[in-house]
C-alpha cells in the first residue's frame, strides 16, 4: 500500500502570509456541529446526567390527583315555585350573580364547616427517610409494616397509619410540628418541637396534660415509628385548602361553575369536595329560607295591627250609619271612594316595601329613592282627591271617610294575610338558587408531567445545559485550534499538519504503564495519517536546509507535552526509509527521552562527550531502522546550559553534519529554559511544534521573539494532533484534511 498527503502548497521560508478572511467573522454552521463533535462525550454526559435527575424526580414526587365537579347557578330566586310567587321577588333579593357565587364558594363560611366536620385542621404525615423515603413508603404493599432500612426504624418505610380523631393544642403550639412516636402495646408519646414530652397515651383513650388532649382511634405501626402531628389553624388551613381549591365559570355567563380540588390522597379529595358542593348547596337554600322567614316574621308583627285598625273602622263606619240612619253612596262619592283606597293601598305597599329595603339598604340607595318618589306622586295625587272629597256635603264628607278607612283596612290586611300565606309555602318548598350538576370524580391517573415527559423535559434542558457549558468553555479557551490562526497571526509558514493519531496514543499508554517499550509508529504502522504528514514534510525540510549553512534541523516548542519528540524520531525515521543517512540528537539534557522509544541506553551520549569522556563514535549509536542513528542525552548534568554552549558540542554537531546527510536536534522548550536559543545558533534551521488546543498565539508569539531575540530565525511551525473528526464537520477551506490513497489488492 502507498500512501500520499496532499495539502494546500505551503509558504516559503521567510514569506510572510497574509490574512484571509474570506470565509466571514461569523460562526458558521459546520463550525458549530465541529464543535458540537468535538466535546460530544461532555455534552452526552451532562444529558445523561439530567436524565437521571429526571428519573430521581419521576421517583421522588408524590403523585397529585384531582377531583372536579359541576354547579349550576340559577339566575333567579325562590326555589320551584318561583312563577307562582312572582310578586314577591322584591320581598326576596336580588337574583343570584356567579362571581358572588364563587366568592361564597371559597368563603370561611363554607371550607371552615367543612373542614370542621372532617377535621382537615389536623394533619398526620408519617416520618419517613428524607429524599427517597416517601417514595419508598408510597410503592410498598404489605399488609404489615415494613421492615426498616438500614437500621432506622425511627423512620417510618411503608404500611404505617395512624387515625388521630381529636387534637387540642395551645394557640401558640398552632400550626407547629408536633412528633408521636409509637410504643409496645399501642402506646405512644406526643413531643413538641423542641423534643420534650408533652403528653403519655394509649390508642383508643383521650389522653390530656396540660393544654394538650389527643384522641387516637388507630394505630398501625412498628415500636419506635415517628408520625408528624400538625394542629392547624382556621385561618391556615382555609389557606391551605383554597390553594387546593379552584372556581371557574364554563364558558361566559354559562352559569355553570366548574369546582376541582386537587391533593395527594385519591380518595380524600373526593370525600372533601362532595363535602364543599353540599355544604354550599346547603347554605344556599338556608339562606333563601331565612329571607323568607324574616320576611314572614315582619309581616306576622304587621297583622294584629292592621287586624285591629280593620276593626275600628268597621266598628266606626256601622256606628256612624246607626246614628244617622240608613245612608247610600251616590254614584260619584263611590267613584271617589274607589280611587281613594286604590291610592291609600298603593302607598301602604309602597311604606311595607320602603321598609323592608331600608334593612337592607340605605336612603340614598337608588332604590329606596325610587320608592320615595313614587309615594311623593301618591300623595300629591291623594291630596287632589281631598280636595274633591271637601265639595260634598258633610254628610257625604263623613260617609265616605268611614267607608274609606273600612275598604283601605280590609284589603290592606286580606292582602298581607295573603302574602304570609304565601311565604309560608315558599319557606317549606324552598330549594335554592344552585344545584349539583355532577358529583365530585377523581381522576384515574395523577395529573401533572407524566413519566416519559419529564425524562423529554430532562433531556432537553441537559441537551441545553450541557450547550452551555460547551459554549462557556469555547469562550474561555483562547488557544489555537487549527494551523490557519498561526500563519496569520504570525506570518510563518506551518509546514505539516500531523493529525491525531490514536495508535501513537496507545503506544504511549503501553509506555506509561510499562507494558512496552521501543515502539515506534513510523516502524508498527507506517501508513496511519500521521506518518503520510511526515512523508509530506520531506521535500519542504529539503528546501529549508538547501541555502542554509548547515545540513542539521532544530525541533523545539514553547512548553513540554507538544509532541515535538514524537516529531523528531518519526521525521528521522521516514527520511531514513527515503535513503538518507539520519541521525537524531536529543540535545534535552533535563529530560530527554528518546533512547527509550528505540530501546537504548541513555549512558554514553551528549554529556559524556561535551566533557571528554567519549569519542564520537561511542555515542552514536545504531538503531533497528537502516540509516538512523541517535545520539543520547547521557547522564543528566547538573549544567545543562553549560555544556551546550561549550565549544565540543558545537565541534559536535559539526563532524555529525559530516558523516550524515541531515541532523535532527531534540531541543528543550524555548520558554521554559534557554537551551533551544543556545543550540539554535549552531543548526541550519529551526522548526516550531505546536499542538491543536494547547496553547494560545500570545504564547507562540512570545516563543518566536525570544528566539529571534537570540538570533535564531524561525522557519515554520509543525501543527500537530490535529483533530480531524472535528475538521471533517467544518466547511471551507479550514475543514480541509485530504488523504489520498492507493491500495493494491491481494
Amino acid at each position: 500500500m502507498e500512501t500520499e498527503n496532499l495539502k494546500p502548497a505551503a509558504a516559503m521560508p521567510g514569506q510572510q502570509i497574509a490574512s484571509s478572511n474570506d470565509e466571514g467573522e461569523g460562526l458558521a454552521v459546520g463550525e458549530i456541529v465541529a464543535v458540537v463533535m468535538e466535546h460530544r462525550w461532555l455534552i452526552a454526559a451532562i444529558t445523561a446526567l439530567s436524565i437521571l435527575l429526571g428519573g430521581a424526580f419521576v421517583f421522588v414526587s408524590k403523585p397529585v390527583y384531582k377531583a372536579d365537579g359541576l354547579l349550576q347557578v340559577e339566575e333567579k330566586g325562590g326555589g320551584g315555585m318561583s312563577a307562582a310567587l312572582k310578586d314577591l321577588q322584591p320581598l326576596l333579593g336580588d337574583s343570584t350573580t356567579v362571581s358572588a357565587e364563587q366568592e361564597i364558594l371559597t368563603s370561611r363560611m363554607v371550607l371552615g364547616r367543612v373542614i370542621n366536620r372532617l377535621k382537615l385542621d389536623i394533619e398526620v404525615q408519617p416520618k419517613t427517610f428524607p429524599i427517597i423515603g416517601s417514595a419508598i413508603a408510597r410503592r410498598y404493599k404489605g399488609e404489615e409494616p415494613n421492615s426498616p432500612l438500614f437500621g432506622l426504624a425511627s423512620y417510618a418505610w411503608g404500611g404505617e397509619t395512624l387515625q388521630v380523631d381529636a387534637l387540642d393544642v395551645p394557640r401558640s403550639a398552632e400550626d407547629q410540628p408536633l412528633i408521636l412516636t409509637a410504643g409496645e402495646n399501642g402506646s405512644f408519646e406526643l413531643f413538641d418541637e423542641d423534643g420534650e414530652s408533652v403528653v403519655k397515651g394509649a390508642v383508643g383513650n383521650r389522653a390530656t396534660a396540660g393544654k394538650f388532649s389527643i384522641f387516637v382511634s388507630n394505630m398501625v405501626a412498628r415500636p419506635g415509628a415517628r408520625f408528624v402531628l400538625v394542629r392547624r389553624s382556621m385561618e391556615s388551613a382555609v389557606e391551605l385548602l383554597r390553594k387546593e381549591f379552584t372556581v371557574k365559570e364554563r364558558g361566559k355567563k354559562s352559569g355553570i361553575l366548574e369546582v376541582s380540588l386537587t391533593g395527594r390522597d385519591q380518595e380524600k379529595i373526593g370525600v372533601v369536595l362532595d363535602d364543599i358542593l353540599k355544604t354550599y348547596v346547603r347554605q344556599n337554600v338556608e339562606r333563601r329560607s331565612a329571607e323568607a322567614e324574616n320576611t314572614l316574621k315582619f309581616l306576622e308583627t304587621q297583622l294584629p295591627t292592621l287586624k285591629r285598625e280593620m276593626d275600628a273602622a268597621e266598628a266606626a263606619y256601622n256606628a256612624y250609619r246607626q246614628s244617622r240612619g240608613s245612608l247610600d253612596l251616590n254614584l260619584e262619592t263611590q267613584s271617589v271612594l274607589q280611587s281613594l283606597v286604590e291610592v291609600d293601598n298603593q302607598i301602604v305597599a309602597l311604606k311595607q316595601e320602603r321598609d323592608e329595603l331600608r334593612q337592607s339598604f340605605t336612603a340614598e340607595h337608588p332604590r329606596v329613592q325610587a320608592v320615595d318618589q313614587r309615594l311623593q306622586r301618591l300623595k300629591e295625587r291623594r291630596s287632589q282627591f281631598d280636595s274633591d272629597v271637601n265639595k260634598l256635603p258633610d254628610t257625604q264628607q263623613k260617609v265616605l271617610r268611614l267607608a274609606r278607612d273600612v275598604e283601605v283596612s280590609t284589603t290592606l290586611y286580606t292582602d298581607l294575610l295573603n302574602t304570609a300565606q304565601q311565604l309560608k309555602v315558599s319557606k317549606a318548598g324552598t330549594v335554592g338558587d344552585v344545584r349539583i350538576l355532577d358529583q365530585a370524580a377523581v381522576s384515574r391517573e395523577a395529573v401533572g408531567m407524566k413519566a416519559p415527559v419529564v425524562f423529554a423535559v430532562a433531556a432537553l434542558l441537559g441537551l441545553i445545559v450541557s450547550l452551555g457549558v460547551v459554549w462557556v468553555v469555547r469562550s474561555l479557551r483562547v488557544v489555537v485550534e487549527d494551523p490557519e490562526t498561526i500563519e496569520s497571526q504570525l506570518g510563518l509558514p506551518v509546514y505539516a499538519t500531523i493529525p491525531h493519531s490514536p495508535e501513537e496514543a496507545a503506544i504511549v499508554r503501553r509506555i506509561k504503564s510499562g507494558k512496552g517499550s521501543g515502539e515506534l509508529l513510523a516502524i508498527r504502522n507506517p501508513e496511519d495519517d500521521a506518518i503520510e504528514s511526515l512523508r509530506g514534510l520531506r521535500t519542504t525540510i529539503h528546501f529549508a536546509l538547501m541555502d542554509a549553512s548547515h545540513n542539521s534541523l532544530l525541533i523545539t516548542g514553547s512548553s513540554p507535552g507538544l509532541g515535538k519528540s514524537f516529531i523528531s524520531k518519526n521525521l528521522g525515521a521516514v527520511l531514513a526509509n527515503a535513503g538518507q543517512r539520519i541521525v537524531i540528537i536529543d540535545a534535552d539534557l533535563r529530560k530527554g527521552h528518546i533512547n527509550k522509544e528505540f530501546g537504548l541506553r541513555r549512558e554514553i551520549g551528549v554529556s559524556e562527550y561535551v566533557v571528554g569522556s567519549a569519542k564520537i563514535e561511542d555515542i552514536v549509536k545504531p538503531t533497528s531502522i537502516p540509516n538512523l542513528w541517535v545520539v543520547t542525552t547521557g547522564q543528566i548534568p547538573p549544567n545543562p546550559s553549560e555544556l551546550l554552549m561549550h565549544q565540543r558540542f558545537e565541534q559536535l554537531l559539526e563532524q555529525l553534519g559530516q558523516q550524515f546527510d541531515t541532523l535532527i536536534v531534540d531541543a528543550p522548550p524555548i520558554l521554559a529554559v534557554s537551551d533551544a536559543a543556545i543550540i539554535g545558533r549552531m543548526t541550519g534551521a529551526t522548526l516550531m511544534v505546536a499542538r491543536a488546543g494547547r496553547h494560545p498565539i500570545a504564547e507562540l508569539e512570545q516563543s518566536v521573539k525570544r528566539l529571534n531575540h537570540a538570533g535564531v530565525q524561525v522557519k515554520g511551525f509543525v501543527f500537530n494532533d490535529l483533530n480531524t473528526d472535528r475538521q471533517r464537520y467544518r466547511y471551507g477551506y479550514k475543514g480541509y484534511v485530504y488523504s489520498y490513497r492507493y491500495s493494491k489488492s491481494a
